[in-house]
């Protein structure tokens, strides 16, 4: 009896001192004065300042993902999309980021046309407007607090100069109530008509945000060529879109596996966001978590079970000059019926057929393979909307051994997708997958 009260007087005391903690913790963000964020241009070579210290972006796009791992890399900023994610509070947020020595470029949610906003509407803009101002008036002397980032790609579909304006009114406002930190807005890819709109119509924001993937190694011949001279952020860059790969001639979209991933991270942060010294202040790589977007391993340098793949190391590689102790896994080949992925693979139904992965782990690690199979995603969107991940159909396996998985292909027609994931000692992984047809 004795021993049982002893547990719980210390489960409670364990109790109140995390509360403790956290009080202090929140004491001590409150105590903190806002950041002065400041952009100096000197000739032409443009630099953020921080408390009049340089403040080059190492910085990562992040909704649900792990934002204490942005730090444990050595990256010094993380990017959202809205104050509210709907699982955390733009605060709560904010006191994470400080937690861990980040600063913050904070999305605002813009109404987007494409959805049905009507920029003509005088009474819900200036509702927006409003709701807007609220939402910087509760975070503007955060001190992990960097940018205001003002929408997402509004140039994405549109038709209506008009948001230009409201951007542009926002701008104002928030420059109005909070002089310490910057204003800016992103857009998909390099538009020299938008740039242009934006130069007549949003001429109070500080610098532009351009989101850019496949293209990103042309990123300064672009810039040039949208005439835009002032400052910018690389708030989205990283794997090939699924708008610039090849299909497969059912139209399924084929994805680069984790390895040709990293490697074109790599080659397109180096060609495309250090060659520009000039005006380029930093970038966020997309995505520092996991989302389905036609895949659910597209996008994400993690999977959805948390592990790293091999564009981790990458990034790690470049916000330090060194690579990680122990690195991801990485493809060589990957067979389904002796075709690749480009190779319009078409299977008989619940016929017996063969997948083979080459692998290779630079520190000989202990290799675990899991495969999958997800029918093709249908309910699909654009500019990073909604996905509803695909139902998964369940393999009938022969034999398998390692990289090698001897299957009968699903008995319904369809198209499908078989996916590979294999996983180190480290919590690190690769993985793939092949679109293919069943008939």
């Amino acid at each position: 009896m004795i021993k049982i009260i002893v547990k719980i007087l210390i489960f409670i005391s364990l109790v109140f001192s995390c509360k403790d903690q956290q009080k202090n913790m929140e004491k001590t963000v409150l105590e903190k004065k806002s950041a002065k964020v400041e952009l100096v241009n000197s000739n032409g070579k443009f630099e953020l300042l921080v408390d009049k210290e340089s403040f080059y972006i190492k910085g990562a796009g992040l909704e649900f993902g792990n934002i204490s791992a942005v730090a444990e890399h050595h990256g010094n900023s993380f990017r959202t999309w809205r104050t509210e994610n709907g699982q955390k509070s733009g605060r709560e947020v904010l006191d994470q980021a400080y937690e861990n020595g980040l600063m913050v470029t904070m999305g605002i949610e813009v109404a987007r046309e494409r959805h049905g906003f009507d920029y003509n509407d005088e009474t819900a803009v200036a509702k927006q407007l409003e709701r807007i101002k609220q939402e910087v008036l509760a975070l503007k002397d955060h001190p992990a607090l960097l940018i205001w980032a003002i929408g997402n790609e509004l140039n994405l579909r549109y038709t209506n100069p008009k948001v230009w304006d409201a951007v542009n009114d926002i701008s104002k406002m928030i420059h109005k109530i909070d002089p310490n930190h910057l204003t800016t807005t992103t857009l998909a890819g390099v538009p020299k008509r938008e740039v242009k709109l934006i130069k007549e119509r949003s001429s109070d924001l500080d610098l532009l945000c351009f989101q850019v993937y496949g293209d990103l190694v042309k990123l300064p011949k672009l810039i040039k060529q949208c005439e835009w001279e002032g400052a910018y952020i690389v708030t989205e860059w990283g794997a090939t879109g699924h708008w610039e790969v090849p299909k497969t001639n059912w139209g399924a979209p084929i994805e680069e596996n984790s390895t040709i991933k990293a490697a074109n991270y790599l080659k397109r942060y180096q060609y495309g966001i250090q060659q520009d010294t000039n005006q380029c202040i930093g970038s966020y790589v997309f995505l520092w978590g996991n989302k389905q977007e036609r895949t659910p391993t597209w996008y994400g340098l993690f999977l959805e079970d948390g592990s790293k793949t091999e564009s981790v190391d990458v990034m790690h590689y470049l916000w330090n000059g060194e690579w990680p102790i122990n690195r991801a896994p990485q493809i060589q080949s990957f067979y389904l019926n002796n075709k690749t992925a480009y190779e319009n693979v078409n299977l008989k139904a619940n016929e017996p057929y063969v997948a083979n992965l080459q692998i290779q782990d630079i520190e000989n690690d202990e290799l675990e393979y899991k495969w999958e199979i997800l029918f093709e995603a249908t309910n699909v969107s654009d500019g990073g909307d909604f996905e509803q991940k695909p139902a998964s159909e369940k393999i009938e396996i022969i034999t398998v051994d390692n990289g090698v998985l001897n299957f009968k292909a699903p008995n319904k027609k369809g198209v499908y997708r078989l996916f590979i994931y294999v996983y180190d000692e480290g919590k690190n992984a690769a993985t793939a997958n092949i679109p293919f047809k069943v008939i």
